[in-house]
């Protein structure tokens, strides 16, 4: 029992490490965790305009999922999960992807 436990933990790690790391290896580079976190330190000191391009990317999301949204990522990511019915995995999978993108043109 203590071994289907463990098991069941290791591939919830794998879901949620999942995303990262097919945009990372897709891309060529790699993401950790540090930097998603200056990432998104960069695009909250700068909301304004980034609100502009989350707009553009997911056009379902309105001024007030903006506004709650405040530049965190999981709001973001919950946000799109909502307006677009999708899972979490996916909506992870997509910003994992935008923020790459907007990170290399910044």
């Amino acid at each position: 029992m203590r071994s289907l436990a463990i098991l069941a933990a290791c591939a919830g790690l794998a879901i949620t490490a999942l995303p990262v790391a097919v945009n990372a290896q897709a891309s060529g580079q790699t993401t950790t965790q540090n930097d998603v976190k200056a990432i998104w330190e960069k695009f909250k000191g700068s909301w304004t305009q980034t609100k502009g391009a989350v707009k553009e990317q997911w056009a379902k999301l309105t001024d007030d999922d903006l506004l709650a949204i405040e530049g965190r990522r999981d709001q973001l990511v919950g946000k799109i999960q909502a307006r677009y019915g999708i899972s979490k995995e996916e909506a992870e999978a997509q910003v994992s992807t935008w923020e790459q993108r907007r990170y290399r043109d910044m």
